[in-house]
């Protein structure tokens, strides 16, 4: 991940994983995965796992993860 990645260019990485499979303005949690493993894998270093991270990203709990709430996380983690 560059040190820093326009909001434009986090929407436009999610929408192309987004878009897989089911609703195109949520990220499933095979989705996310696929999304961390290929765009972000330094999130995976250390203790959390991507369930960890999942749970920490899908705020409202519905399973799925929105835009809105992947950018809280990854700008928490580009601080």
């Amino acid at each position: 991940m560059s040190a820093k990645m326009s909001s434009k260019e986090l929407k436009s990485i999610f929408e192309k994983y987004a878009a897989k499979e089911g609703d195109p303005n949520q990220l499933s949690k095979n989705e996310l995965t696929l999304l961390i493993q290929t765009e972000f894998p330094s999130l995976l270093k250390g203790p959390s796992t991507l369930e960890d991270l999942f749970k920490e990203l899908d705020k409202n709990g519905d399973g799925e993860v929105s835009f809105e709430e992947f950018q809280v996380v990854l700008n928490k983690i580009a601080q």
